[in-house]
């Protein structure tokens, strides 16, 4: 066995039938196969090149509604996991969840989409969007992170069950510390970076501490501690869902678009529209039965 393709949906769907696995054992010439979770994820292995893959077999499987990946089985674990924060690791944009309290949600949220599609510098618009969030109560950002801020399925899973097998796990943000070191914490990432809200007399100052995390932050800071690991970049995982996340994706081994904005999925090695983030740890041959539970 050389290759893999993984076939991942999610718990509610359990996509993937066994007419589905039959059709793609036979389309691949699968010499055997392996259930990671019945129904929801699937390996089909298979010899030859990846460069070989037919462009029939994979129109076709983009037209199903679960995600998929190609992988060659000796270098598809990994022993780290890099990862952006906002609608990767929790479910919102933290900026316009605090842009909500001061009533302009939709005028910073428009600046946030236009960041994230890679329209707009990412700097400039986080500087602009901060300024507007000055006089902010220090108290809102507790109500904003008790009552808005959600992990996304699977993210509690996918790092603990990474930490438990050896990885070293690093949540590196352009959003802001006052959330990555709660969401750090929560999850058990070993590493946050983020950006820092300035505030004066329990307020925001609508300034935002240098020097800013953005995407230069993300790919430096997997090269930091791949240095220190000693890991190659095949041994790296990435995942992320906007353009500020594009150096850190194509940096790592593999790089994973989660729901991503185009720029950011177009760079990406596999892109999941349909799993949760536990498909992270399917795609690296992890079985339900190797899960840490949240």
């Amino acid at each position: 066995m050389t290759n893999v393709l993984t076939l991942i949906s999610t718990a509610n769907s359990e996509a993937i039938s066994d007419d589905i696995k039959d059709k793609f054992e036979n389309k691949t010439k699968s010499t055997s196969s392996k259930w990671l979770s019945k129904h929801v994820a699937l390996d089909l292995y298979f010899e030859g090149s990846l460069d070989n893959i037919s462009d029939d077999l994979l129109n076709e499987l983009k037209t199903e509604n679960f995600d998929f990946a190609f992988q060659k089985i000796s270098t598809r674990k990994k022993k780290m996991l890099i990862a952006d924060m906002d609608s990767t690791i929790i479910t919102v944009e933290c900026i316009d969840e605090l842009a909500d309290y001061l009533g302009i949600k939709e005028k910073v949220s428009k600046i946030t989409q236009a960041a994230m599609q890679g329209d707009i510098d990412f700097k400039g618009a986080l500087r602009e969007r901060v300024s507007l969030l000055k006089g902010l109560k220090i108290e809102e950002l507790e109500k904003v992170y008790k009552e808005r801020i959600k992990l996304t399925p699977g993210a509690m899973t996918l790092v603990k069950t990474m930490n438990a097998h050896g990885a070293f796990t690093i949540l590196v943000s352009g959003g802001f510390t006052y959330f990555s070191e709660k969401i750090a914490k929560l999850t058990d990432f070993k590493v946050n970076r983020a950006n820092i809200l300035l505030h004066k007399n329990g307020k925001l100052t609508g300034e935002v501490g240098e020097p800013i995390v953005d995407a230069d932050t993300k790919i430096n800071s997997l090269r930091e501690f791949q240095k220190t690991l000693g890991l190659s970049d095949i041994e790296i995982i990435a995942v992320g869902d906007g353009a500020n996340d594009i150096p850190m994706l194509v940096g790592a081994g593999l790089g994973v678009g989660y729901h991503a904005f185009p720029k950011a999925a177009a760079a990406s090695d596999v892109v999941i529209h349909h799993g949760d983030l536990t498909a992270l740890l399917y795609l690296q041959g992890y079985s339900l039965s190797d899960f840490v539970d949240a």
